[in-house]
């Protein structure tokens, strides 16, 4: 494992150690946040030790402590502090989990919440977060901060199961774009992330666990299985797209598409329809058509159709389009694009549908132009890669 993966890895239980132990979210963060740095710096060098989550807490517990000699006020907390044993992860509840819900705090406002949750426990920046949300960078980070110092002196524990309810969207939200990020990185040199994904899933699962009659946390489980499970056939050896016609589906996890499909055919069946199990529907549509052209896309459609009435969204309006265009030609499609959420303007999704459509259409040199157009707004060096490759191939 490299040592970015490790820090990754190891962040969220060593923040949840601190918080523990001090009980002050932001301060903890920053310690953690420096600790990470100086592993950064430093294990590349030296090798990673023995125990990296023990130098992580131990780095980052004497930062702490040295702000601390900084307050009179706390100098007999500091006192009894620098006594104790130094702090570890719970092993009776896990604490990536615990820190979840905390990051969920009801103090918080639901942007908030999941950019300071994906920042604590999903690792990403704050520039992949911006991306994730289609917003500025600048305006990320001053939600994250705002959530910090709202935290202060937050208790860290699993809410009771009174509160856990208007937690959970917030937290599914946060799950969803963790494996988002994952599953397609919104940048970098490698199209996965598996480490976020296989995250995002293993959380999920965790949450379906406490929660199994809740449909949303089992829909969103669905959906990441059925959309995970097509990962192996997604790139060439060499690291380069392959779009989902294309991709050879002898090697999708077929144990994963059975798991999924059955979760969410059990719970469509048994809870009220949220947007997680009709996206879960969604995908397995796709996942169990043997070939691209036996794809049921009129079926799709109409998913796509109460997905929007139910969670209307600029990708989900996108992803409708796509729909229309394959039940009822690219030209209704492309009619349909000049009328696309503002929100989509600068987002290479939006020119890499239209140059689709328009390559469907017959259109070659009305397509290149789009792709190459979404070849430059992608900041995935895979994605831009494919979209620049369909460009030169018209």
């Amino acid at each position: 494992m490299q040592i970015e993966e490790q820090l990754r890895e190891q962040a969220p239980q060593v923040l949840s150690a601190l918080v523990r132990r001090y009980g002050d979210f932001d301060a903890c963060e920053d310690a953690v946040q420096e600790a990470l740095l100086a592993a950064s710096l430093q294990w590349p060098g030296d090798g990673v030790p023995d125990n990296p989550r023990g130098w992580l807490i131990t780095v980052a517990s004497r930062r702490r402590i040295e702000v601390l000699r900084t307050e009179a006020a706390r100098q007999r907390r500091e006192e009894a502090i620098a006594a104790a044993p130094e702090p570890e992860p719970a092993s009776s509840v896990d604490d990536s989990l615990t820190l979840l819900m905390l990051c969920c705090h009801p103090s918080l406002s639901p942007q908030s919440q999941v950019a300071l949750t994906l920042r604590a426990v999903g690792g990403l920046t704050t520039s992949e977060i911006a991306r994730a949300f289609l917003v500025p960078e600048a305006t990320i980070g001053q939600r994250i901060s705002r959530a910090k110092a709202k935290l202060r002196g937050a208790r860290f524990a699993l809410p009771p199961a009174s509160e856990q309810s208007e937690r959970l969207a917030a937290v599914l939200h946060v799950l969803y774009l963790i494996f988002n990020e994952g599953y397609t990185a919104s940048s970098g040199s490698s199209l996965h992330r598996v480490e976020l994904s296989a995250e995002a899933i293993r959380l999920t699962r965790q949450l379906h666990s406490a929660l199994p009659h809740e449909g949303e946390v089992a829909g969103l489980l669905a959906l990441m299985l059925l959309t995970d499970a097509r990962r192996p056939a997604r790139t060439t050896a060499d690291g380069a797209l392959v779009p989902l016609p294309e991709q050879d589906r002898t090697r999708w996890d077929a144990q994963a598409i059975s798991e999924g499909t059955e979760l969410i055919a059990s719970t469509l069946q048994s809870a009220p329809v949220g947007p997680y199990q009709l996206q879960a529907a969604i995908a397995a549509v796709h996942d169990e058509a043997k070939r691209a052209e036996d794809t049921d896309w009129r079926e799709i459609l109409m998913l796509y159709e109460l997905l929007e009435s139910t969670a209307p969204g600029p990708m989900v309006t996108l992803n409708r389009i796509v729909a229309v265009a394959m039940v009822h030609g690219p030209a209704a499609g492309l009619a349909l694009l000049d009328d696309a959420d503002p929100a989509l303007k600068d987002h290479h999704r939006l020119a890499a549908v239209r140059a689709h459509l328009l390559e469907l259409s017959g259109d070659r040199p009305a397509a290149r132009s789009a792709y190459q157009l979404a070849a430059r707004l992608t900041q995935s060096v895979p994605e831009r890669r494919y979209l620049q490759t369909r460009a030169d191939a018209l």
